[in-house]
């Protein structure tokens, strides 16, 4: 999850240069909002390792329900 640290920081340095810089605020904020994708495929992926890794799961599919803009309300973004 060392990894989730870094992608956040990285969203979290672009929306803080775009409340600095009026000019590229809205190049600022579409990188923040890549990054911000980049942080939920990342939960994604950690919780699929999770359930192929768990218990009596060796063969288990990944759950769908917890893949791409669901996970916002498990794990929410700072603003």
């Amino acid at each position: 999850m060392n990894r989730l640290v870094v992608i956040r920081r990285q969203e979290h340095f672009c929306r803080e240069r775009a409340s600095h810089d009026s000019e590229r605020r809205l190049f600022w904020l579409a990188e923040a909002e890549i990054w911000e994708q980049r942080a939920l495929d990342e939960i994604a992926f950690h919780l699929r390792e999770c359930n192929l890794e768990g218990p009596g799961h060796s063969h288990a599919s990944p759950n769908p329900s917890l893949t791409g803009s669901s996970l916002t309300s498990f794990f929410p973004i700072p603003s």
